[in-house]
């Protein structure tokens, strides 16, 4: 699958703990630090990011948050808009309350302004039914050979997930993935990271022998090659990267500092020899929302007007 050579960001204006999204995301922790200190930091980091991105090439589109109403996860717009090679756009229903605020007609409408946009898919009704379904944190998209892998969650309903599969012609594999706990990961996109010619797995984490089968075979039936984290490394989201094309048609793979510094060797090299690697560090962020890089960019595979 070709990476996005555009990648939308959320620069925050409330970025904070999200007592709501914490009852199922199992990675955040929060900080005895004041809110205008940890939103200061959280802002750092990325302006940092945005200005490491751009100085590889990489075409950001960056979009300020409101200040009104107040959204501590704005920051991880992925989980609320999609968009496809084929330039559909996607909305989809969120778990948490405080963030189905974060969608906003306004940027569909800079995006369909900037964009050929040709199909939108508005999910946001089955939010009435209690299913939910975020996004590219929820479904590892193989656009190519119109693939979802879909770990399954209270953030990642089987006929939430079964509906938009059927509507767009593609085919899913859903799984159970789980922590140490036998907790239900939050994000199928904390286990597994899918690049053009390789994924990134954290086997450990699904436990049904039958399921990870079905999914190794679909990742090797498509010349992926597998290249297994533990979940251990997932905790320090070495699971949770992005691969993406600067301008000069380069392939990068973004990731964490702290995923790369809990990467191996044979890891790193493995990783080396399909993309170049783009380490940030993003410690607060990691730690009080419970996302990483892979969360903060929603890919634009549309083409340009």
């Amino acid at each position: 699958m070709p990476a996005a050579n555009t990648i939308l960001m959320i620069r925050p204006a409330a970025f904070g703990f999200n007592d709501e999204t914490a009852e199922n995301n199992f990675f955040q922790t929060r900080q005895r630090i004041d809110a205008s200190t940890l939103h200061q930091s959280a802002l750092r980091e990325f302006d940092a990011m945005v200005a490491s991105l751009r100085e590889k090439n990489i075409d950001i589109l960056v979009i300020d948050d409101t200040k009104d109403p107040v959204k501590p996860s704005a920051i991880f717009p992925n989980n609320w808009l999609s968009t496809s090679p084929e330039g559909k756009l996607f909305v989809y229903p969120m778990y948490a309350p405080s963030r189905r605020t974060e969608k906003r007609d306004d940027v569909l409408k800079l995006i369909a302004e900037k964009f050929k946009v040709t199909d939108v898919q508005d999910w946001t009704e089955l939010e009435a039914e209690g299913r939910f379904l975020e996004g590219t944190g929820s479904m590892i998209m193989d656009h190519d050979n119109k693939l979802v892998y879909a770990a399954i969650s209270e953030r990642t309903n089987p006929a939430a997930l079964e509906k938009f599969v059927k509507a767009n012609d593609y085919s899913g594999v859903a799984f159970l993935a789980t922590d140490k706990e036998g907790n239900p990961i939050y994000h199928t996109n904390v286990v597994m990271t899918l690049g053009e010619k390789f994924c990134v797995l954290c086997e450990e984490a699904i436990e049904e022998e039958w399921e990870l089968i079905a999914v190794k075979q679909l990742l090797e039936s498509t010349e992926h090659e597998i290249i297994p984290i533990t979940r251990e490394q997932m905790y320090s989201f070495a699971g949770n990267m992005l691969e993406v094309k600067s301008s000069s048609g380069e392939n990068i793979l973004i990731l964490s500092q702290a995923a790369l510094n809990i990467l191996t060797r044979e890891q790193k090299e493995k990783l080396e020899s399909y993309d170049k690697l783009l380490p940030i560090a993003i410690p607060t962020i990691e730690a009080v929302e419970g996302g990483s890089v892979r969360c903060m960019m929603a890919e634009i595979f549309l083409s340009k007007k």
